[in-house]
């Protein structure tokens, strides 16, 4: 909400400067976004008149002008604008004058001819941020010699309030007086609006068949309204300083009563309505080319005005071209309604939109307000552009209009909010400075909410209105009091932060997307994926909530590599959501994305890309972080996301824990990856579930290593083998690892070579051979009967 100072002071006027009333709006909960003069500064124009104007003898597009500007002798100006004319009142610098950007003016000869001041426009002024085309033309009773500043009142200033969304009451000078009055105990002197007689009994039928979104709808008939008369200067400035540009007296006057009392209205061109004003839901596929120019199409779910013809506007947003007011409209049909908010909320949206009254519409109109709104408007145009207005028609449905509200406030209540007892008089006081007619009771006080503040509906709203009028500043300040005990240290946990430390240190930056993702993409990548669809998205691409990191890490990497990044190494914490709303599981998952070169590009670095077994060796150094890698397992799994056989399955204690593998290429080609991508996703709670770490003595006894090659089929996992050697290698057995895979000369088709070493070591005696070789035997045994391994000579 913008507006100018001096309009509001007109309506109350505390004994404060200008700084300290938007300090006091800002405590009050009002937030005050800027301070601006409503002019750019400048000295030595005075109100002048035109009294003789000749052609420049040696310029077709220059003039002569002799300017009366209040001193004894008319002044010769030379002027280029093709707007002036005798008898105009007009601004007018006189040498001396300094103008916005420092521009002084001189004694000068235009082409041979004298020229002594500069009759102005508007923007060399600063009073318009385009060029103008001609000199700004005051109105004639302006008195000539008049210092301008003093003349448009210039010396003002306008305060822009950033409103949150429950305050739609304070979208005009009247909910903004009201306020300031409120916060300074100060009376508040609305201009004097009385009932309009009518000159003619000629009406416009009127139908609501939506009572429920629109309660109240009120019209009128003005006939004989001159749409070409200017619209004072006055008005033109209060509009200009709260914002709005002028456009044309009717679209002005409803502008400014808006902008005044925070009731939005709007005229129809008589001559172009045929039957009667409806207003009802639109109909499927009905049309309507709005004032902007731009056509729509309009859903069922729309409220729109209508003739019997078709839609003229959609209701409370924006009215249509073909019934609008234009230079030769003569008769004007004044609509002010009560829409619900409900009906008006999202509609400007849905058709991307967004004007002035539909943003006071959404967030909550007064429904008592548009009669006087109406009779408000009416005075100003028969004011400005002259006719004849006809009686207010008024269709009104009691059933649909908002009800009275009564709120009890408990003084117990209070008093534990504010943590301050304030009397109880004070309280009583503010409410009804607030509007409410208050009861006191044995609890506290009954509060019955005016019609205005749609914000105000329980108990913790009252509270909030006296915390505020009472002043935040004057509430005691205290440290909260709590028994405060020490956080357990799990030991046996790993926390989120060192997981995160240990990726940055392998090369990794954190990645944070939004919890909702594309539909497209989730399908792509998780085609059986079921997880909520959001009812209200921020926009179409982010309408439903991710079932896996994967769709927020691939987005990422498309975003980097549109910007030439080659090499990208991310990863993310984050939860994921699987199910149905009714049956929702939120996961807590740790995930990554490597794409690229192995090292970063240098000299000594090589030029290979990362793989699968890169990644997975990040992975394994966070698994090594819980104190039981062994406790962890890979076991070869499909993936709709990943390519098949290089794809796996992480195993936690048997029970599956995440998916590691490369991008799918048929995933890649639907979604324009020209590079091979790597993925892992890990559930955190097992991430960081580990084991607290122990002492155990280091044995002084010498370790018997024996190293063994098995011949094993192609396709057998390692990890079997490990499984089945350390089941018979005995409690002894301190390392098993592999160290050699070969398949080639000398080992059989179908077959591999899998070369494993072996530790032993006893804590207390020097094992011997003949208890090595026993065990050596019984792994060899076991690995031939399950396995089929033999042992290669």
């Amino acid at each position: 909400m913008k507006f100018s100072e001096q309009w509001l002071r007109e309506w109350v006027s505390p004994a404060l400067a200008t700084q300290a009333l938007a300090d006091q709006i800002t405590m009050a909960g009002l937030e005050v976004d800027a301070i601006e003069a409503v002019a750019s500064a400048f000295d030595g124009v005075v109100v002048a008149e035109v009294v003789a104007k000749a052609p420049h003898p040696g310029a077709d597009k220059l003039n002569v002008c002799q300017v009366d500007d209040g001193s004894a002798e008319p002044v010769q100006v030379v002027c280029g604008a093709p707007n002036v004319a005798e008898g105009q009142k007009v601004p007018f610098a006189r040498v001396g004058a300094v103008l916005p950007g420092d521009f002084k003016i001189k004694k000068a000869k235009l082409r041979g001819v004298e020229s002594r001041g500069m009759i102005c426009s508007a923007s060399e002024l600063g009073l318009a941020e385009e060029a103008s085309e001609g000199i700004l033309v005051l109105p004639g009773e302006a008195p000539v010699g008049e210092d301008f500043r003093d003349f448009l009142s210039l010396d003002d200033h306008t305060i822009e309030v950033d409103l949150t969304p429950n305050r739609g009451d304070c979208l005009s000078v009247k909910g903004m007086a009201r306020e300031v009055g409120v916060l300074n105990r100060l009376a508040v002197t609305p201009p004097a609006i009385s009932p309009v007689a009518p000159a003619h009994d000629e009406t416009f039928p009127v139908r609501v068949e939506d009572p429920e979104g629109c309660p109240r709808y009120l019209g009128r008939l003005i006939k004989g309204v001159d749409v070409t008369a200017e619209t004072p200067l006055w008005m033109v400035e209060r509009l200009r300083r709260g914002g709005i540009r002028a456009i044309d007296p009717v679209v002005d006057v409803t502008n400014y009563v808006m902008l005044e009392l925070g009731q939005p209205l709007h005229a129809f061109d008589r001559a172009n309505l045929q039957g009667a004003v409806v207003v009802r839901q639109a109909r499927e596929g009905e049309r309507l080319v709005l004032l902007d120019g731009q056509e729509i199409t309009l859903s069922d779910a729309t409220l729109v005005i209508a003739d019997e013809r078709g839609p003229l506007a959609i209701a409370g947003v924006m009215g249509g071209e073909h019934s609008g007011v234009s230079a030769g409209t003569r008769d004007i049909f004044l609509e002010s309604a009560h829409f619900s908010p409900l009906a008006v909320a999202g509609q400007a949206r849905a058709y991307g939109l967004h004007t002035d009254a539909s943003h006071r519409f959404e967030r909550g109109v007064d429904p008592t307000l548009a009669r006087e709104a109406a009779e408000r408007a009416t005075a100003l145009l028969l004011a400005i552009t002259g006719g004849e207005a006809g009686p207010l028609v008024e269709v009104v449905d009691t059933d649909h209009l908002p009800g009275e509200r009564e709120v009890l406030l408990r003084r117990a209540r209070l008093d534990q909010a504010l943590d301050k007892a304030l009397p109880a008089e004070d309280v009583g006081e503010i409410l009804e400075r607030l509007g409410m007619a208050v009861e006191a009771c044995e609890e506290g006080w009954r509060a019955r909410v005016p019609s205005w503040r749609f914000d105000v509906a329980i108990e913790e709203d009252l509270i909030e209105e006296v915390a505020r009028i009472h002043g935040y500043n004057r509430l005691p300040a205290r440290r909260p009091q709590a028994r405060l005990s020490l956080r357990p240290d799990h030991e046996a946990r790993t926390p989120l932060s060192r997981l995160r430390r240990q990726l940055v240190a392998r090369g990794y930056f954190e990645a944070v997307t939004y919890s909702f993702v594309a539909p497209e993409l989730q399908a792509a990548l998780l085609p059986e994926a079921v997880s909520p669809t959001l009812a209200n998205p921020i926009s179409s691409d982010l309408s439903v909530m991710r079932a896996s990191l994967f769709p927020g890490l691939v987005r990422a990497l498309q975003y980097n590599l549109n910007r030439q990044q080659s090499r990208v190494r991310l990863f993310e914490t984050g939860l994921v959501f699987r199910g149905e709303l009714e049956a929702l599981s939120q996961v807590p998952m740790l995930g990554a994305l490597v794409c690229g070169a192995r090292e970063p590009e240098g000299w000594s670095g090589g030029k290979d890309k990362v793989d699968f077994f890169d990644l997975k060796g990040d992975l394994e150094s966070l698994l090594a972080m819980g104190g039981e890698p062994e406790a962890w397992r890979f076991e070869l799994g499909e993936h709709a996301a990943l390519h098949p056989g290089q794809c796996a399955r992480i195993l936690y204690r048997g029970e599956e824990a995440g998916w590691i593998g490369t991008l799918h290429p048929a995933v890649r080609a639907k979604l324009g990856l020209k590079v091979d991508a790597l993925l892992f996703e890990v559930r955190l709670d097992a991430l960081t579930h580990g084991k607290v770490p122990a002492f155990r003595p280091l044995s002084r006894y010498p370790e018997v290593r024996r190293d063994l090659a098995f011949l094993v089929d192609v396709d057998l996992p390692v990890q079997s083998l490990l499984d089945t050697l350390r089941a018979q290698a005995g409690e002894w057995l301190v390392e098993a690892h592999l160290f050699d895979v070969y398949q080639g000369k000398g080992v059989p088709e179908g077959r591999k070579s899998v070369a494993l070493g072996l530790t032993w070591q006893h804590p207390s005696r020097t094992l011997n051979d003949d208890e090595i070789n026993q065990l050596v035997d019984a792994i060899v045994e076991e690995s031939r009967l399950h396995l089929g391994a033999e042992l290669r000579a």
